[in-house]
């Protein structure tokens, strides 16, 4: 039986999502939990993509498969927490079709980043301190000029492995909240490695007045990480949705 999970997580403590040799991952803490539960060694989970170390998760869709049926979803995602450590939530458990894949069947993967525009002592964490003024309006209509585009190499870590930095961005635009808060939104069909955290250095270095629309526009054309500026810090970005096909999500 293959079951999705919804997970939510605090990558503060984390070295990512991903598994990795000497270090401490969601991906292996959630697997010890779900071993624990179940009553075996481990369970195997895969994600619907990687985050990075430091990096959040309002929504990160998991499969994994198991011989049995779980007859109470509810009561599972309720044990499970009861497991978990305090900054890993599951949020919602369904049976799906045995070849259903959280990779590789998601249409579209939502992230937002958050800047805090003056000091707050109370979420170092969640946050990116920015106190220099920007010019909003200037950053949205360099964020318009992404959408126009398909390869984003320049915005891509220089050593990793995809066939093409080929992605269709359907939403580039930051928010504010409030006097003091700015919120970055970006959904696609994909995201290369370091793709978001690129684009948004980059897009405040157009709103303090170093970097023009026009000069945004070539760096993507140049499709040279060397010209972009530098990654915004990951304690600022989470990944806030997985959107499938509604018939992956019904059996």
């Amino acid at each position: 039986m293959r079951y999705f999970i919804d997970v939510a997580y605090k990558g503060t403590n984390y070295h990512g999502w991903q598994k990795q040799e000497n270090a401490r991952t969601v991906q292996e803490v959630l697997e010890l939990a779900l071993g624990k539960l179940l009553r075996c060694e481990r369970v195997e989970t895969l994600g619907s993509g990687r985050t990075d170390t430091g990096v959040h998760a309002l929504q990160q869709l998991v499969h994994f498969d198991i011989p049995i049926v779980i007859a109470d979803p509810s009561r599972f995602v309720y044990q499970l927490n009861a497991i978990l450590p305090p900054d890993i939530a599951a949020n919602g458990l369904w049976l799906v079709a045995d070849t259903a894949h959280a990779r590789f069947d998601a249409i579209s993967r939502s992230y937002q980043y958050h800047i805090c525009t003056r000091k707050i002592p109370f979420l170092p964490n969640e946050r990116y301190c920015f106190t220099r003024p920007v010019e909003v309006k200037k950053m949205n209509e360099a964020a318009a000029v992404l959408l126009q585009h398909q390869d984003f190499e320049a915005f891509s870590k220089v050593k990793t492995e995809v066939n093409n930095f080929l992605c269709h961005i359907t939403r580039a635009q930051w928010q504010q909240p409030d006097a003091h808060s700015l919120v970055f939104h970006i959904s696609a069909n994909r995201f290369l490695r370091g793709m978001v955290r690129a684009i948004v250095g980059t897009l405040l270095e157009v709103g303090v007045g170093r970097m023009s629309v026009e000069e945004f526009e070539q760096i993507i054309l140049s499709r040279n990480r060397n010209k972009a500026g530098r990654s915004a810090p990951p304690e600022g970005l989470f990944l806030s949705e997985v959107v499938y096909p509604t018939e992956v999500l019904k059996i």
